[in-house]
């Protein structure tokens, strides 16, 4: 019975993980039109946060629960709330430099940054796979870093993809090891990491960076939408899922987001990707989903060591 309710909780997990990369992945489709309308990352995301929170306010409500939380736990949230809105602010940002399916599928590098953390700061054991990953994810990197007639990409966009990646990696693990933080209830949680983030947000305001207001009906569409499939629903499985399976296995779910962002991109958006871009993009999801299947390859790997020992020198 036991082994079962184990099983069941691994597979929610797995596909909270799934629907959360899949839904994160459309902030490209909703944020780009909105660019093109005047609007700056600065303010979509601002929308973003404040209409994500009386949402989370409504459903926490609905179910009878409290906002409420100790003061004690009001530093870990400020936290997690900073490192998310550095991070959205950072990926939506990049988009202003370059294909914004590119920039989300660099963005794919943190699943490989979790795994360190919890490798060099969390003492969990560096695998060989781990190491694969790496060579492969480089591999996939330098395909990216070009473009076909042979400009390099943006340095300031991959610049600012890497410090997303990695706000959000420190986010996720922060997320799994933190016992105040597990304690929380998923939406209450989330409506105080959104509080924290939009800080973010306000701060830009504050040292100068410009407000720019809706200009079209349509764009409310767009903003409602980011609020509640990458904001609400993505964050809420992402959190869910931590709690199942851990953080770095729902960062290796984060395969599906890269893919949405892309099919999204070309299709709603008319951007375009090119052969070398997309090999680039298909190593890193490569890279990434060989720890998913970490244990099996490294048990091969360890019966190939143990048929081919090392010859000592005599």
């Amino acid at each position: 019975m036991i082994f079962i309710n184990f099983a069941v909780m691994k597979m929610k997990g797995y596909l909270l993980a799934a629907l959360a990369a899949a839904t994160y992945g459309t902030n490209p489709a909703f944020a780009v039109p909105l660019y093109e309308h005047g609007m700056n990352p600065n303010t979509v995301l601002l929308f973003r946060y404040a209409m994500g929170l009386p949402l989370l306010a409504a459903m926490v409500l609905l179910r009878g629960h409290s906002l409420r939380v100790e003061r004690r736990d009001l530093t870990p949230l400020a936290i997690l709330g900073v490192l998310m809105g550095i991070s959205s602010l950072t990926l939506f940002a990049s988009y202003n430099y370059m294909n914004s399916g590119i920039a989300s599928t660099l963005l794919f590098v943190y699943p490989v940054m979790v795994a360190l953390l919890m490798t060099f700061i969390f003492h969990e054991r560096f695998r060989a796979t781990t190491g694969i990953c790496l060579v492969v994810m480089g591999a996939g990197l330098i395909l990216l870093l070009r473009a076909p007639e042979g400009v390099s990409i943006s340095g300031m966009g991959v610049l600012l993809v890497m410090m997303s990646s990695l706000t959000y990696a420190i986010y996720l693990v922060m997320t799994n090891v933190s016992k105040r933080v597990q304690r929380i209830p998923t939406l209450t949680l989330l409506f105080w990491q959104l509080l924290f983030g939009s800080m973010v947000f306000i701060f830009m305001l504050c040292i100068g960076t410009p407000f720019t207001p809706v200009s079209h009906n349509a764009d409310w569409i767009n903003l409602g939408c980011l609020s509640v499939l990458p904001t609400v629903v993505s964050l809420s499985c992402t959190t869910i899922a931590i709690h199942c399976i851990g953080s770095t296995p729902t960062a290796i779910f984060g395969a599906l987001e890269p893919v949405t962002a892309v099919v999204l991109s070309v299709v709603t958006l008319g951007q375009s990707i090119t052969a070398r871009e997309l090999a680039g993009g298909l190593l890193i999801v490569v890279a990434t989903t060989l720890v998913v299947v970490a244990d099996p390859i490294d048990k091969v790997l360890l019966r190939m060591r143990k048929m081919f020992p090392r010859r000592h020198a005599r």
